[in-house]
This record gives C-alpha cells, sequence and structure tokens, in this order.
C-alpha cells in the first residue's frame, strides 16, 4: 500500500499487528476480533499518579481546544476542495483529537523484522490453508475479477491475506476522527489533510456514511486497505449495486478494486512476480540490482537457474534480487514485481504477497535456507552505517536510515574496496567493518 499510508511506514508497516492475528482466518467472527484487540491491549502499565492523571488531562484539553480551531480553519479550505457544508456537518459531528493516535504515529518501533522473520508469519502453513478457504468461498467473484482486469486472483487474495487477513482484522478506528487529529498534529500534516479531503469526497459521493467509514489508525480502510486518495482513483463498484463498499463484510467490492489498482499500474497478465533461483558459485553479487535487467536465457548464460535446474522461461527481463544478502534465497524478478511494490516498497512485503500466491497456486516452500544469524538492525544503526559510509567518501545522499538504492549502491562499494561480497545487504557485521 505504498499508495497508502504503508509507503510511509515502509519496512516498519510489515510488522503490524494483522501479521500477529492473521491465522485467526477467514472465518473468524466480529466478537473474535474484538477479543483479539482487547487482549492485545490488557497489558500491564505504570499507572499515573493523580498529578500525572491531572497534567495528562490538561494536555489533552489543550490538544483538543487547539483542535477546535483547526477544524474550523480546515472546513474553509475544504470547501474550496469541493466539500459541501451538510457533508462537513455530519462527518464532524462529535469528533474529538485522539491522543491515542498521536502516541501511535509517534511510537512506532524502532526496529523492523527480519525478513524471514516476516516471511514465517506472512506466509505462515495456517495462512496458506486460511487463503485456500478463502479462495473457495470467494471463488465466483474471484474469477469474475480475474476475468474482467487479468490479475491472477491468487494475488489479489494475497494482498486480501496480508492486508486485513482475509477480512478478519480490518481496523475498527473512525477515519474522519484519525485523519483530522493527524492533519491537525501529526507528521505529514499535508499528507494527511489530503487525506480527510478525500475522506469528505467519498461520504458525500454516498458510498459510506461517516461513522461507517472505519479503519486503521493510520487511514487505511477496508479489506485491503486503501487509502482514501487511492479509493477515489481505483476503487470500483464491481457488484454493481450503486456504491464501491470495501467495508461490509462482503468483500468483493474491496478485491476487485485491489485488482483494477494492480491493472493501472500494469500488471502482465501470464507473467510471474518473480521465480526462485539457485546462483552459481562464481555469481557476483553486484549483479543483483534492480537497475541491471537481462532476458531470463542471458542469465541463464551467466549459470542462474530455476530451483530443479532448468532454464527460466522467458517472462520478460529481469533482475536478480538477493533479499537476505549473498547467504540467502535468490530470486529472478520481474515486473509485475514492481506492479506489487506499489501497494507498499517493502521487499518484504513484496515477497510476501508474491510467494503466498504462489503457495495458493500450490507451489512449494522457498527452497534455500535465511540467514537467520543475522540479528535484525535498529533504524538508529541503518542511520549510523548509512553516516559511516558518508564519511569514507561513498555517496550516501541522506542519512534517513532508509535502505534504498543509493544506500545499497554504497554498501557494495564499500564490500568491494573491501574484498568483501557486494551484495549491499545491511547487517551488524557491515556496521563493525566500516569502523568508526
Amino acid at each position: 500500500m505504498t499508495h497508502w499510508i504503508k509507503g510511509w511506514l515502509a519496512v516498519i508497516a510489515i510488522a503490524t499487528p494483522v501479521a500477529a492475528a492473521a491465522d485467526a482466518g477467514p472465518t473468524l467472527r466480529s466478537d473474535s476480533t474484538s477479543e483479539v484487540i482487547v487482549a492485545a491491549a490488557n497489558v500491564v502499565r505504570p499507572v499515573l499518579r493523580p498529578e500525572g492523571v491531572q497534567r495528562a488531562s490538561e494536555r489533552l484539553a489543550a490538544s483538543d481546544a487547539g483542535f477546535r480551531t483547526w477544524i474550523a480553519g480546515f472546513r474553509s479550505r475544504a470547501i474550496v476542495a469541493g466539500i459541501r457544508k451538510p457533508t462537513l456537518d455530519a462527518a464532524f459531528a462529535g469528533v474529538r483529537y485522539d491522543a491515542g493516535v498521536i502516541r501511535r504515529d509517534r511510537n512506532q518501533s524502532e526496529f523492523s523484522k527480519q525478513i524471514w522473520d516476516y516471511l514465517d508469519t506472512a506466509v505462515s502453513p495456517a495462512r496458506v490453508a486460511n487463503g485456500r478457504k478463502a479462495l473457495d468461498h470467494n471463488s465466483a467473484a474471484l474469477d469474475q475479477i480475474e476475468a474482467r482486469f487479468g490479475v491472477d486472483k491468487e494475488v489479489v487474495a494475497a494482498i486480501w491475506g496480508l492486508e486485513s487477513a482475509f477480512g478478519a482484522v480490518r481496523g475498527g478506528e473512525p477515519l474522519i476522527g484519525s485523519l483530522a487529529t493527524l492533519a491537525y498534529d501529526g507528521r505529514r500534516g499535508e499528507f494527511f489533510e489530503e487525506q480527510l479531503v478525500a475522506a469528505l469526497k467519498i461520504v458525500q459521493a454516498g458510498d459510506v456514511a461517516p461513522r461507517a467509514m472505519t479503519g486503521s489508525w493510520a487511514g487505511a480502510m477496508g479489506h485491503t486497505q486503501f487509502m482514501p486518495t487511492s479509493y477515489l482513483s481505483h476503487a470500483v463498484d464491481f457488484t454493481g449495486d450503486g456504491r464501491r463498499d470495501i467495508w461490509s463484510e462482503d468483500p468483493t467490492d474491496a478485491l476487485a478494486s485491489t485488482a483494477a489498482y494492480l491493472k493501472h499500474f500494469g500488471w502482465t497478465k501470464g507473467q510471474p512476480w518473480g521465480v526462485e533461483v539457485r546462483l552459481p558459485a562464481s555469481f557476483d553479487p553486484s549483479l543483483a540490482r534492480r537497475a541491471l535487467t537481462r532476458n531470463p536465457a542471458e542469465w541463464a548464460n551467466e549459470g542462474v537457474r530455476d530451483t530443479a535446474g532448468r532454464k527460466v522461461p522467458n517472462y520478460g527481463r529481469a533482475s536478480i534480487l538477493l533479499p537476505g544478502g549473498s547467504d540467502g534465497p535468490a530470486f529472478m524478478i520481474f515486473d509485475n514485481f514492481a506492479v506489487i511494490e506499489r501497494y507498499n516498497k517493502a521487499d518484504a512485503y513484496v515477497i510476501g504477497v508474491g510467494h503466498l500466491s504462489d503457495r495458493l497456486k500450490g507451489g512449494p516452500a522457498i527452497q534455500a535456507e535465511w540467514p537467520r544469524q543475522h540479528r535484525a538492525i535498529s533504524a538508529s544503526q541503518r542511520k549510523e552505517i548509512q553516516r559511516r559510509l558518508q564519511r569514507r567518501g561513498f555517496g550516501v545522499e541522506k542519512i534517513d536510515g532508509i535502505i534504498g538504492p543509493n544506500t545499497i549502491d554504497a554498501i557494495r562499494a564499500f564490500q568491494k574496496s573491501a574484498g568483501l561480497g557486494a551484495d549491499g545487504f545491511p547487517t551488524q557485521d557491515l556496521l563493525t567493518a566500516l569502523g568508526r
């Protein structure tokens, strides 16, 4: 969901509570969902002393007063954007500043999961089993969606599984209040104000009532967790009832909207997202970069084969991906990888969707072993890697803790200079090798 807030959360997004609850499966009732949420919240916390409670109450009152002033100003901007006064009155009735949303926004974990830990949950045996049940239960709708949009039904189902555990964990936050709070007091006020205006347009169009517009604290909605702007651009009324309903128990509109989104961004029917491959011992890991694409026959000339030792069929130009470094599995990835990436930029998420879809088709588990000896590195450690690379002159543009193409290229350049395998993979060992 990079078109959604997950693009901002990036790798952190792959460790959401949805993953923890995913194995509850598509038959989880709403009362069971509530039990999951309540159980997660029922943890021991320090109890505020009376004066602490008073100070917290005073801060909340001050924030709410500022929030009211902000809403008054926002209403004028919303009217300019085409939102009518009755829509604003209905949407903001009873809306108050939500301190809990801001706490969650500002207290995200500094650590992200290693990709193998994420995939253990994302493509667990229970999730695969639940996915097959979901496919069977919704087979008629998914077959029609695949025929209409040309997107594999298993890919659509895999996104459904990772985003909401096949509809079990869709989020129950009132979106108008959450988005307004984040627009007023969040780290990305302009972004969330845009989402809030989009949400009001959805309400104004009659697709959903304000109180029924619920989702995650960060504004993602429905079975496949659309942000409001993406909903406006890509949601479809597949059932023909006059509403693009991604919130109800019937997931059809949400699944069709996801397929429409993938089609819009160039999904190629019949092309895999990627194929697990085996690399020859002589393979230069610096060749494993997204910018370097070759057709499968050219990769075969380098000794690259699938896990059965065969040449990969010609699905189009592809690059080699080493998501766990040289010691982990290798994948030959095609254009459809980048299409799934429009949902969420994290490699772990894209591989999770792709591999879950393969398993739903009856494919095997990933064959190669992951380098589980590598511990996860924190955001501060990722920034420190960037600082040390920059001090050594390896061309890191920003110290932001995001290991993107620029940082990966810098890591590879350092690894080559130090006589190390140039796989671009950030580890504790790399941090040590960079010195101070």
